[in-house]
């Protein structure tokens, strides 16, 4: 089976893979694009991870992780936007190391509330003044700052950014071109604004990146592993791929799957398995 042109493996999918073996089984599935993740380049060095990704002839789709804006001023915050502005730069990196269609996106998951805090619009307001501090430095090196709205279970530990409308309000202060937001079925299937917002992302021109994966019942003790392959839960991928298209969105669009079993799984099984569950849940809408 001949994987959809448009697929991108996201390295979290295969999470205990190093990065020669994830470059590996994604080239070696058909499938033309990945996703990577900061920890396993830093293991190998940016350098390496650059050649290494060069030689795969592998697209890069997006760099995941910046963010963890919500924490006080003070020496964690200047460390954290420290730590962004390296993000940014490997993000810059890779993506100039891709193959032609690469795109130079750092995902953003923000941070939760702050510790003894209640205070979630005091938190959004921390994660625009970051922004602030970080929009030039990503103009500069062509990358564009993609925010990712998390579930609102998530609200209070990983993401005070819930909704896409919410991301596109703290993106309105910036060029679309430097600060955009990540569309991720998991998180934002349950909206009720959902179509109506892909639409205005689209309009401001702030899709940077679309992201499935499948949510199903009952979630895990942990709910961060909650994912699954698309088609194995309850999401609709028709309306909110189509949606995104019609929004102007021509870019890779990754897999992201959170899932102990998945990653207990083989590394070439699951990208494989990967590749079958997007060919019959998504591409059919990609026409």
């Amino acid at each position: 089976m001949t994987a959809d042109p448009r697929l991108s493996v996201n390295q979290a999918t295969i999470k205990y893979a190093d990065l020669g073996t994830a470059l590996r089984v994604t080239a070696d599935a058909g499938v033309s694009s990945i996703g990577l993740w900061r920890e396993p380049v830093n293991e190998v060095g940016l350098d390496t991870a650059i050649r290494m990704l060069a030689d795969s002839g592998l697209r890069f789709s997006s760099h995941c992780r910046g963010g963890f804006f919500t924490v006080p001023e003070g020496p964690a915050r200047r460390a954290s936007i420290d730590d962004n502005r390296r993000a940014i730069d490997e993000t810059a990196a890779l993506a100039a190391a891709g193959a032609e269609g690469s795109a130079a996106v750092l995902v953003l998951v923000v941070g939760g509330l702050p510790e003894g805090s209640r205070d979630l619009v005091g938190a959004r307001s921390g994660v625009h003044d970051a922004l602030a501090e970080l929009a030039p430095h990503a103009r500069d090196a062509g990358v564009t700052l993609a925010i990712e709205p998390l579930h609102p279970m998530y609200a209070s530990d990983r993401a005070v950014v819930s909704t896409l409308g919410q991301a596109l309000d703290l993106a309105a202060d910036f060029d679309a071109a430097v600060v955009g937001a990540a569309v991720d079925t998991f998180h934002i299937w349950w909206d009720p604004d959902v179509l109506s917002q892909i639409a205005r992302a689209g309009k401001e021109g702030r899709i940077a990146t679309y992201q499935v994966c499948d949510w199903k019942t009952p979630l895990p003790a942990d709910v961060l592993l909650s994912r699954h392959y698309p088609g194995d839960g309850v999401i609709d991928f028709g309306p909110l791929t189509r949606a995104v298209l019609d929004a102007g969105y021509e870019g890779d669009i990754e897999v992201e799957i959170f899932n102990a079993d998945i990653w207990a799984a083989d590394p070439a099984e699951v990208v494989a398995r990967t590749a079958a569950s997007f060919g019959a849940a998504v591409s059919p809408h990609l026409g």
